[in-house]
């Protein structure tokens, strides 16, 4: 299972949502694009919290493969992003990145945005709703 942001963002919060770590304690394991390990790592910067910060390197130390960015996901990215562009849709180049990434890997996606990865391809689990 690939791992969205929003999702792990749930987890490090002091009370998450019960459906989300329900979901989470029924996991192997999870993999995390290095996409949304950045966006995690420059929440921290902008609103450092040492606690936080800990149980974040800890969870993915104990928890995740970081998934890399390859030129394949980078091709994959780009026919994403212009297939959506020139369906008048507009996507983030970050979460075409992810997108790709969970495509290329064959795994499903967990996100509160399902939205956002609608028309890519690729299984999607919101796990705040499971």
């Amino acid at each position: 299972m690939l791992v969205d942001t929003n999702v792990l963002s749930e987890l490090m919060r002091p009370a998450p949502h019960s459906r989300v770590v329900g979901w989470a304690r029924q996991q192997d394991g999870f993999r995390l694009s290095v996409v949304s390990l950045e966006e995690i790592l420059f929440g921290l910067e902008l609103r450092p919290n040492p606690r936080v910060q800990q149980w974040f390197a800890g969870f993915v130390a104990e928890h995740c493969e970081v998934l890399k960015v390859t030129e394949r996901i980078a091709r994959r990215c780009a026919m994403l992003r212009g297939s959506h562009r020139a369906k008048g849709r507009q996507r983030t180049q970050a979460d075409m990145l992810i997108a790709a990434t969970a495509a290329e890997h064959a795994l499903p996606l967990a996100t509160r945005n399902v939205r956002d990865f609608e028309g890519c391809g690729i299984p999607v689990v919101n796990p705040f709703r499971s």
